[in-house]
């Protein structure tokens, strides 16, 4: 597997991974916006919006026949957030043309079909059509409104909106619903040309390429000509940014809801000046912490002390975050709390051992062997690459991982706070 990035035009690449490891061809572009807290609630609703038609494709029975001729090609569309950024994104998957009886061109129909999707959208009198406007608005009510139905999710959404407030990655990922009402299809469409014309784009196409003509079919689509350079380099993350141990005081905050387990969530900070590999130390710090079944949260918390129900950390590589959750009885909040302090205060130590090292190593290095088992997943790696200021390959995150020392582990132990301690119970 490997990469090829062909600049089509300032803030616009072609990523194209050319590998036979797959029946299908994935396709996806990526617009790479600023999280903003006034027009996320619009940003998030538009890639659906797009999905309901194009210039060329008036309805989206027209898109469905389209893709059914395309040998039941498929569209999806989605947001994520990523760091400072929101990423929205529009998927076409399709067998490879390899496996069809007259060697179809299914990729490049694919393809075209997505940019129409994505960059000539259904448009009258500079408006997108109130009918599927209202019926997108609806829709992302039903999912905000939801948002505390699943409670791992909403408490581990509402410590990082606690640590980071309202701006950059505080800013809540469905959106506000004070703000739905307020949408319609003008200033929809108005949101989407501000965006098509700033955003970061990155297009990815991954299949068997050989002999295939994706870059000129790219280039030569209608609908990117018309797009123009723009600067991308502001959503490039700095993951070597300072954070400076200004807060003296550990914030803790409860929150009251009809429960039957508590949630409780620890956000940890890495402060100080870190260098470009510091994020694969943090990464093998978190997983002798807490990220899988040989984490010292599992076998302690959860399994030696039996307090937790579920209990886990995770590394925000884009913010050099660690958050610790777990699942427990309201009763054990303060001793569950205080022996997930023991935890951290042993990394200190260097209270872990070398089968630590290794077992958490074998454990990353299965997630990297995995990256190539699904299109999808290789695809968002090239992608996280792409919005790095320092890229590795595949080959070279296994050598990252291989050469961090107990030194290094401990080095970066001690660059690890508690910020934010959030606890919803009854």
């Amino acid at each position: 597997m490997k990469e090829e990035i062909i600049n089509i035009k300032k803030g616009i690449k072609l990523h194209l991974i050319d590998t036979n490891l797959y029946k299908t061809d994935l396709s996806v572009i990526f617009i790479t916006i600023g999280l903003d807290k006034k027009n996320i609630t619009k940003d998030v609703i538009i890639p659906e919006i797009l999905k309901s038609g194009s210039n060329s494709y008036k309805k989206q029975i027209d898109i469905s026949n389209k893709l059914n001729e395309l040998y039941g090609s498929t569209l999806e569309t989605g947001t994520d957030k990523t760091g400072k950024n929101l990423v929205l994104k529009l998927y076409t998957e399709n067998v490879d043309d390899i496996f069809l009886p007259n060697k179809d061109r299914n990729l490049e129909e694919c393809i075209n079909v997505l940019l129409d999707i994505t960059f000539n959208p259904l448009i009258k009198n500079n408006s997108f059509d109130e009918k599927y406007v209202e019926i997108e608005k609806e829709r992302q009510r039903m999912i905000i409104e939801s948002e505390k139905d699943d409670k791992d999710t909403y408490a581990y959404d509402k410590i990082i909106n606690i640590m980071y407030n309202d701006c950059g990655y505080g800013i809540k990922r469905n959106g506000y619903l004070e703000d739905i009402d307020g949408i319609n299809g003008k200033n929809l469409y108005k949101r989407y040309k501000e965006i098509i014309e700033t955003g970061k784009i990155d297009i990815f196409v991954s299949g068997n390429l050989e002999n295939k003509k994706i870059e000129d079919c790219i280039k030569n689509n209608c609908n990117i000509k018309l797009l123009k350079d723009r600067d991308d380099t502001s959503y490039l993350n700095d993951i070597t940014e300072n954070k400076k141990d200004d807060v003296v005081e550990i914030k803790k905050v409860e929150e009251k809801m009809d429960v039957t387990q508590g949630k409780l969530v620890v956000g940890l900070d890495v402060i100080g000046r870190r260098d470009s590999d510091d994020r694969f130390k943090i990464l093998l710090y978190n997983t002798i912490l807490g990220d899988g079944a040989n984490s010292k949260l599992f076998r302690i918390v959860r399994e030696k002390e039996s307090l937790a129900y579920t209990s886990k950390s995770n590394y925000v590589v884009q913010k050099s975050n660690i958050f610790i959750r777990a699942g427990i009885e309201v009763d054990n909040y303060e001793k569950t709390l205080n022996l997930i302090k023991e935890q951290i205060e042993d990394m200190k130590l260097g209270n872990f051992t070398e089968d630590d090292i290794e077992n958490a190593k074998r454990f990353i290095y299965a997630g990297i062997d995995s990256i190539k088992e699904e299109q999808n997943t290789a695809i968002i790696f090239y992608y996280g690459e792409e919005m790095s200021k320092n890229k590795i390959s595949i080959e070279e995150y296994y050598d990252k991982i291989k050469n961090i020392s107990r030194k290094d582990i401990m080095e970066i132990a001690e660059k690890i706070k508690i910020d934010t301690v959030y606890f919803l119970r009854n």
